[in-house]
């Protein structure tokens, strides 16, 4: 029972729903990017995203219509103006299509196993495929362009070694060992990835029309912040060099690009990953009680946030209710 003519699962209905809502808000992202982007090899990264955004949600919609499905409302021609000035500097631009990447890594992979029905297995399936070839490509550039923030480079103990102390783990009361390969990465990567969202927070608290809007993203720049901090001191302490911040270069113009409802998904989105994702992996697989301590705090700090956002959408009746079983309580 592979084929097309089985029902969908609930899982299934989870996964088109939700890849539609992102990849609504990615298109109106690569539109407004394309229209914008002058350097002729990031604007090429633009289309090849553009137009396979266009054609999976034209995807998604064949297997809404034959499910007899409603399709979520996402986001239209209203949600972005093409006409708008140039915000993002190309480099920025890039960053941006780079971390949407992330966001498909983090989210289709997952969803794959859960899946039977073939032609939803397909389309992940797809989806992964490209993103991963995309990203391939934007890694090319960036490195050709000198603007890829790598993780540190630091002199490993080539030595093979047991644990054989509980001292190993220890970091919140002094004569902490030195970080471990693990531990750099995890902090390199929250750490590039705060960077990007704390001037994600900047540009939308700029654009924001709404004040509730306007000052939540304001919050979340004051919240990185403390991330940035809070990371960077590990780093200083045990004096390990790091990518300097990104070309993060905005444009002051008169008029959003973007709704405040674009602009507070995918916030809400990439915030989303960052706090279920990204720190819990890093809080995983990092074994210093001092860092363990700090990634625990930034999460609960982080939700606090993410909970925020939804609220907000909420109020802002932004929020489209995901498909629901009927009610079965007698």
């Amino acid at each position: 029972m592979s084929g097309t003519n089985v029902e969908l699962t609930s899982t299934e209905i989870s996964n088109i729903w939700s890849s539609y809502l992102k990849g609504s808000m990615e298109l109106r992202f690569f539109q407004y990017f394309n229209a914008t982007a002058e350097d002729p090899e990031v604007k090429n990264i633009v289309e090849k995203m553009m137009e396979f955004s266009q054609k999976s949600l034209e995807e998604l919609e064949v297997i809404f219509k034959k499910e007899n499905l409603t399709i979520p409302l996402g986001f239209t021609e209203k949600d972005v103006r093409l006409d708008a000035d140039k915000v993002f500097s190309d480099t920025f631009i890039l960053y941006i299509c780079h971390d949407l990447t992330m966001l498909s890594l983090s989210t289709y992979p997952s969803a794959l196993p859960d899946c039977t029905r073939k032609d939803v297995r397909n389309f992940i399936q797809n989806a992964i495929e490209f993103t991963i070839e995309i990203q391939n490509e934007i890694t090319d550039l960036m490195l050709s362009q000198g603007t890829y923030l790598k993780s540190p480079i630091v002199a490993m103990d080539h030595t093979v070694d047991l644990v054989d102390e509980m001292k190993y783990l220890n970091g919140l009361f002094g004569g902490s060992r030195p970080v471990n390969a693990a531990e750099i990465a995890n902090l390199s990567r929250v750490i590039h990835r705060a960077r990007f969202s704390k001037m994600i927070m900047v540009i939308c608290s700029k654009l924001a029309s709404h004040t509730e809007v306007k000052q939540h993203f304001s919050k979340g720049r004051d919240e990185l912040e403390k991330v940035l901090n809070s990371l960077e001191e590990v780093f200083e302490k045990e004096n390990i060099s790091y990518s300097a911040s990104g070309d993060f270069n905005i444009f002051d113009v008169r008029h959003s690009p973007f709704s405040d409802k674009l602009m507070l998904f995918f916030v809400n989105t990439c915030i989303g990953m960052f706090c279920f994702t990204m720190i819990n992996q890093a809080l995983t697989s990092s074994l210093r009680t001092d860092i363990v301590t700090k990634f625990t705090i930034i999460s609960t700090q982080m939700k606090k946030f993410y909970g925020k956002g939804l609220l907000l959408t909420i109020t802002e009746k932004w929020l489209e209710q995901p498909p629901q079983a009927l009610d079965r309580k007698v």
